[in-house]
């Protein structure tokens, strides 16, 4: 399935996805910060994936799981070469990263986020560009199971915090400052580095 849509007469091209069978439009132009995370997370994850079977792939590579939900992840890691074709992906990504965006968040976080656990995907992440943070889903028994969400503080947010008394309940009593990838050995994303730039 073509997974472009041509818009009014001026041939404008808009990426779809294909959700239970519906084609949603895709925002033609994600906001600087959106590709930024985006570009950041997949440096991170092909940097430390050079060399090893797993590839990451950034925004604009097709995941097909059935007839019916053909999706385009921001960015994810895919174990299996086997499922790596011409047009895209055919099967779960291993770990799915989608960064929010205002027109497509709910779909992340309900339809989108249900099917990629019903197909396998190990491991989901929500970034949302405006709070700083990434929600880190594990899936267990094809159902998603939030394990932590990550907000990164400045430097001077840090300190802040850290000088706040033990008895006040805005104190963030653990903090930490990157995130365990669990599909891979020793690989770890800190925060800073995903919120460079935005």
């Amino acid at each position: 399935m073509d997974n472009l849509a041509y818009i009014d007469d001026r041939n404008i091209k808009i990426k779809t996805e294909l959700i239970d069978g519906k084609i949603f439009m895709m925002s033609p132009r994600p906001r600087v910060e959106h590709a930024t995370v985006c570009t950041n997370i997949a440096s991170e994850f092909r940097s430390y994936l050079k060399g090893k079977t797993c590839r990451a792939f950034c925004d604009g590579v097709d995941v097909f799981l059935d007839e019916n939900n053909r999706f385009v992840p921001d960015t994810m890691i895919v174990c299996n070469p086997d499922m790596i074709k011409h047009d895209g992906i055919h099967g779960a990504p291993d770990l799915v990263v989608e960064v929010l965006s205002k027109t497509t968040a709910k779909n992340d976080r309900s339809k989108k986020k249900y099917t990629y656990a019903k197909y396998g995907v190990k491991e989901y992440w929500i970034v949302d560009v405006w709070s700083k943070s990434v929600e880190v889903y594990y899936n267990q028994d094809s159902w998603f199971i939030l394990d932590n969400i990550y907000y990164y503080l400045t430097d001077e947010e840090i300190a802040e915090n850290n000088n706040m008394s033990d008895n006040d309940i805005d104190k963030i009593k653990e903090y930490t400052d990157f995130i365990k990838v669990s599909i891979c050995d020793n690989l770890i994303v800190k925060l800073k580095d995903i919120f460079e730039y935005v």
